[in-house]
């Protein structure tokens, strides 16, 4: 059974009158990669301040591999944290840089050392031989490279990411999104990420929290939050829904846009669809290995409906304009909470 490494228990956050985070229980397990999941302003960074030591619980225990660290400082939890602009020092080098926490210990460690836990490291990130590099002569995502050996140097219990990849474009964000899955794997450190995005999130994690207001909607594994949401806010942050009116008071039909069939004619349809109708083509949107299509009917309104492009190829496209088929299948709908 593997150690929870990071536990909130009851933890809470007061900034005067506004609650920042509510009542959260929390167990991140030694060695997984967990993301915390929300839109800005829902709690999540307060979260990763109060694991790391920046900011202390106004109720509640944080506790570090089965220690309460409550009203403990940053410097003397077993964590570090790389930050959104990556706080490097512009006036060093990369191996100062990456060193600058191992040089601030006390015993200092040996020069020789040193040097070799900087050369390990900058190995770890794929970094061999820019040591002597200024970090402004670096690419964004060397730099960000720069700030994980800089946090992973010291071989923290937990690695506390804040939104690291927020200023990266969008072909190099995916690629550092690989980079810092298999790098997790390689250093078997836990690794808590804090994002707004949900590609981000559902492509690296173990598991991902899902928060709302100060709030934990839902913690589960990427599979477990898009096909089993436990209601409409987690339906709709976490990848595309439909919604349609059910007859329950308070509940919604969530249909993923990629389940629904899509044909020229009802006879097209294929058979064991609980639900069918005629719709018209609205909107048209090519993105590459697939097509998003926005459509009309007169018994469900307007939603929308996702088509990979080998069937495209095989059925043919839709124009706007063009009157179509949807339909789909029992286990497709989910019926969620109107939350």
């Amino acid at each position: 059974m593997k150690q929870n490494v990071i536990e909130f228990r009851n933890v809470s956050k007061l900034f005067g009158n506004v609650a920042a985070v509510i009542d959260n229980n929390l167990a991140v397990e030694a060695g997984e990669f967990l993301s915390i999941l929300g839109p800005s302003g829902c709690g999540k960074t307060t979260s990763l301040r109060m694991m790391a030591g920046f900011e202390q619980p106004t109720s509640g225990e944080v506790y570090i591999r089965g220690e309460n660290v409550t009203g403990v400082p940053a410097f003397r939890r077993p964590v570090n944290m790389v930050f959104q602009h990556y706080a490097l020092f512009p006036h060093l080098s990369v191996q100062d840089n990456v060193s600058y926490g191992l040089r601030q210990r006390r015993p200092r460690p040996a020069t020789a050392d040193v040097a070799k836990a900087v050369d390990e490291a900058l190995s770890m990130v794929r970094l061999d031989g820019y040591g002597s590099r200024r970090t402004y002569e670096l690419s964004g995502g060397q730099q960000q490279r720069v700030a994980l050996a800089r946090a992973l140097i010291n071989r923290p219990a937990v690695l506390l990411l804040d939104e690291p990849l927020a200023a990266l474009d969008r072909k190099l964000r995916r690629d550092m999104q690989v980079e810092l899955q298999n790098l997790q794997r390689n250093v078997g450190i836990t690794f808590l990420l804090v994002t707004h995005d949900q590609e981000e999130a559902l492509s690296m994690s173990d598991r991902v929290c899902v928060m709302r207001e100060g709030r934990l909607v839902q913690v589960g594994t990427p599979r477990e939050l898009y096909d089993k949401p436990v209601n409409r806010y987690v339906a709709e942050f976490v990848g595309k829904s439909n919604f349609f009116k059910a007859g329950e008071a308070g509940k919604v039909t969530s249909v993923r846009p990629e389940l629904i069939d899509v044909a020229k004619s009802k006879k097209a349809l294929p058979d064991g669809l609980v639900t069918s109708t005629e719709a018209k083509v609205l909107n048209r949107i090519f993105l590459g290995e697939q097509t998003e299509y926005r459509v009309a009917s007169e018994s469900l309104g307007e939603f929308a409906v996702v088509t990979p492009r080998k069937a495209e190829r095989e059925a043919g496209a839709f124009d706007i304009g063009d009157r179509i088929a949807v339909g789909w299948r029992a286990e497709a709908a989910r019926l969620l909470p109107d939350e």
